[in-house]
């Protein structure tokens, strides 16, 4: 046994916490993350820093706020010296070694990492495409989101499914190496599911097909009645004329894809057992962010509504963290980066974040808490942040009406209370903490004039291969 604990991260791709039995989902089967949640504990108010997947993993892989990464939507490359905490972990006697998908957009797919055991699922991604261009008011290419949701759809296996299953299967190969006892290691772990496509193998989908195809609880309100930003992304995801059948199929799959990527979890935690490990190690299971699954008439993610912008925080620490701790202070993902950076006794320096170190071993109680979540990409032609404090959640949009929610009376945030003038001290002081140190007007223009940059080295790109999706 090493001095060090081994650091363990599963990450899973577009998972809303609320659809698992330790966030209260009453039906859908998550044995393994409740088995994670009994030994360990849950944090309920986690998350993402951004809620699209490139964004949100260079915030997490650097453990520092987007736009201080300067990865603004799905095209941008988090740079190759922007510190890791693959890096820091790695200066800090750690073996790091990424499994799966991590979303490296371009040719650097390590950032940091010492070994690569699993290609990216995208390879290196179409990041010389689909570039939205803010000096037009361009959204970037409309998605055909309605063909994905009436089309590939339903019971069925596909290649992202198999790439979990390799996924896990490399991972069970890598725990068995005799290295695992010699010297502290840190192992990423990247699933795809329960990300769409909806469709999931029959064994699963019969599951909740029929009997447990519902639909959302937060109705579409009116588009006309929607706030700007909600508006432009039902428009441009284009799902506005979905039947009700449609909608439990698109459901029922997504209920099925997070038991088959909880089954996943489940081999990989068996095999540490299996292999003497668990003991030392301490296991973490996240997500990049959620899925809207028409919550608010929407889908996908791209969002600050809770479906959207929320993900799983479980942390297991045998003989450290007490058993089945639950957690309501408002966290993030830049959160979890510091504190397994602290658990390592690795470098800090320059990250966001707060330790939650002091917490898990009972050193402080637990407070409000913050979290920071940014957005520039799908649907938008202004920067964005969301502040969540305690009860509050406000969401900024640069140019437009701000919204505000009080999230334990207004858990569906169905009630924007930020006209009312009982609260405008409450939406000023936030105000004040999200422009503190983001400036949304500097911001608009570093953003145009990088667009305009690789809009420019995209055209010279045309034509050019580059790394293609990963397929057995």
């Amino acid at each position: 046994m090493t001095d060090k604990p081994n650091i363990l991260i599963i990450m899973s791709d577009e998972h809303d916490p609320r659809i698992s039995t330790p966030y209260g989902h009453k039906f859908v089967k998550t044995p393994s993350q409740q088995r994670l949640a009994n030994e360990g504990a849950v944090f309920e108010n986690t998350y993402c820093n951004s809620p699209l997947c490139v964004p949100s993993r260079a915030s997490f892989m650097s453990g520092r706020h987007l736009h201080k990464t300067g990865v603004w939507d799905n095209t941008v490359p988090l740079r190759s010296d922007e510190p890791t905490w693959a890096h820091r972990l790695n200066n800090a006697g750690y073996e790091t070694t990424l499994c799966g998908k991590m979303h490296f957009i371009g040719k650097d797919q390590m950032h940091g990492f010492s070994r690569r055991i699993m290609p990216d699922i995208h390879g290196e991604g179409g990041y010389h495409t689909n570039l939205p261009d803010w000096e037009k008011g361009k959204l970037a290419t409309p998605f055909a989101v309605n063909d994905r949701l009436t089309k590939d759809t339903g019971a069925g296996d596909t290649v992202d499914q198999r790439y979990d299953d390799a996924v896990t299967k490399h991972t069970l190969n890598y725990l068995t190496e005799a290295d695992r006892h010699s010297r502290p290691w840190a192992l990423c772990v990247g699933l795809f599911a329960p990300h769409f496509p909806f469709r999931v193998r029959e064994e699963y989908y019969t599951n909740y097909y029929p009997e447990h195809a519902d639909l959302p609880s937060i109705p579409a309100e009116d588009l006309s009645l929607c706030h700007p930003q909600t508006q432009r992304l039902r428009m441009h995801f284009g799902a506005e004329d979905l039947t009700e059948e449609q909608i439990r199929i698109c459901r029922a799959a997504y209920y099925g894809l997070t038991e088959f990527c909880d089954d996943k979890i489940g081999e990989i935690l068996d095999a540490l057992d299996a292999n003497n490990l668990a003991d030392n190690t301490i296991v973490v299971y996240t997500s990049d962010h959620g899925e809207s699954l028409g919550e608010h008439g929407l889908w996908y993610k791209c969002t600050f509504y809770d479906p959207s912008s929320k993900v799983p925080f479980i942390i297991r620490w045998p003989n450290v963290i007490k058993d089945g701790s639950r957690y309501n202070q408002v966290t993030s993902l830049v959160d979890l980066v510091h504190t397994m950076l602290d658990v390592a006794s690795a470098n800090t320096n320059d990250t966001d974040g707060v330790s939650l170190l002091p917490l898990l071993t009972g050193q402080v109680k637990q407070t409000d808490g913050t979290a920071l979540c940014e957005y520039y990409a799908h649907g938008t032609t202004t920067p964005g942040r969301m502040l969540r404090e305690g009860k509050w959640k406000l969401n900024y949009y640069h140019g437009e009406p701000c919204e505000l929610f009080n999230i334990e009376d207004d858990p569906n945030e169905l009630h924007n209370v930020s006209a009312d003038v009982r609260y405008t001290p409450i939406v000023k002081e936030m105000t004040e903490r999200i422009l503190a140190d983001w400036h949304p007007v500097q911001l608009r223009q570093q953003i145009v004039a990088q667009q305009r940059d690789r809009m420019l080295i995209n055209q010279s790109m045309q034509g050019q291969p580059y790394s293609p999706r990963w397929d057995n």
